[in-house]
This record gives structure tokens, sequence and C-alpha cells, in this order.
């Protein structure tokens, strides 16, 4: 269910980053990603490689005026709850909302050429306004990824916040990556179907942070 469009005069100031000052938009060279293996079950790992978007703090801006964010809701043990976050969605085919962001899924398509074998397709994006908002634990498994190995590949922008790993089914976290001002993560492998992440609540005061996320056709 969508809620009435959200009002963002309100919404808290970004701390820009001292490192990503004056400089235009746009993706850096992947060869410094680190792969971080997860363990457990299957063939599950993660990709990192902070402050890869040059110029994030100016894209965040300018996403977080230029996007059409939608409030959500959903049913939760017989209520009706709203999503803390707000979310759009571009479809395969739909026009991104800033080149910044074809030049990025372009890099990420040449780079995971031929270990992902197709093209990143989608995009979904979510503004997590302050600490309040938050995603719980889960993983994509909605479609292909559900039985096959993908990869879902996450370009954060604005102020940090933690995402965290932990083996499916529950278990203590195992991994905790603050993402922020243009850090990449890509999930690969089985970590969809193996393992399940999450964007906590903050209890330390934190500005907004505009998550992006690529993904395959068929994965969700």
């Amino acid at each position: 269910m969508t809620a009435p469009r959200p009002d963002l005069a309100g919404l808290p100031g970004l701390q820009g980053s001292l490192f990503d000052q004056g400089a235009d938009s746009g993706p850096g060279p992947l060869c410094g990603v680190r792969r971080i293996p997860l363990g457990g079950r299957g063939d599950a790992w993660v990709d990192h490689l902070p402050g890869w978007f040059h110029g994030a703090d100016a894209l965040f801006e300018e996403l977080a005026g230029c996007v059409p964010w939608q409030a959500e809701e959903r049913e939760m043990y017989d209520k009706v709850v709203a999503v803390p976050r707000l979310l759009a969605y571009y479809r395969e085919g739909a026009p991104l909302p800033h080149p910044a962001l074809v030049e990025a899924r372009e890099a990420l398509d040449r780079h995971y050429a031929s270990e992902l074998g197709e093209p990143f397709v989608t995009a979904g994006l979510c503004l997590y306004r302050d600490g309040r908002d938050s995603v719980a634990w889960h993983g994509d498994r909605s479609g292909r990824s559900a039985t096959q190995d993908t990869m879902v590949a996450i370009l954060s922008l604005g102020d940090p916040r933690d995402l965290a790993f932990r083996p499916r089914g529950g278990g203590p976290v195992a991994l905790r990556l603050p993402l922020g001002h243009g850090d990449l993560v890509v999930m690969g492998g089985s970590c969809q179907r193996t393992w399940e992440h999450a964007v906590p609540k903050a209890t330390r005061a934190v500005g907004p942070r505009i998550s992006v996320q690529f993904r395959t056709r068929g994965v969700a």
C-alpha cells in the first residue's frame, strides 16, 4: 500500500564528507574492490569498496530533491504500519533519475560481466531519513535469487549507516560495514539464500542516507 507522497522539508541536514568536496559525480575504478568471503553454507561473498563514487554528497542532494519518493504501508500482525524508509523503483527500461547512476551501472556491468554473465537492469532506491528509519533482517529471495546465485550491487550516498550480515535463520552479526559517502557493496554467490542483511536503527544522531540497489532481471 502506498501512503501520500512525503514532505521532505524537514529532512535533517547531510553531514558532508571531507574527502568528497568539489568532485564531479561519477564512479571511480573498481580495481581496489575487496572481496570478503562469508563462509557457512554455499559460496557467499561481499565485495566492498569505500569511496567508489566521487561527488557522492552532491548526487545525494540531487536525488533527494528529484526522485518521486513514496511512503509505503504494509500489514503486520493484523494492523497497518508505515515502512520505516522512503522508496522509489525504476524497472527495466525505465530512465534512471540521474546520468551518474547510468555511469555507475555501466561500470558495474563491465567489471562483473565475466562473473555475472548478464547486466544489472533495475534500480531500487531507499531514503533513510534519520536513525529511526531501517530495514529488518532479510534476503532478496523473490524471483530467481530464491534458487540461483546472483548479485545485488548497492551504492550508498549520504551519512554512513551500518549494513549488517548474519547467517540465514539468525545468530550473531558476522560482518558490519558502515556505508555512506559513495561506498559500494556487492552481495554475490549464495549470499541472498544463505545469509541475511539489515540496516539496523541507529541510537546515535545520524543524517539522511540514500541506498541505490542495482539488480539483474527477475531478482527482487
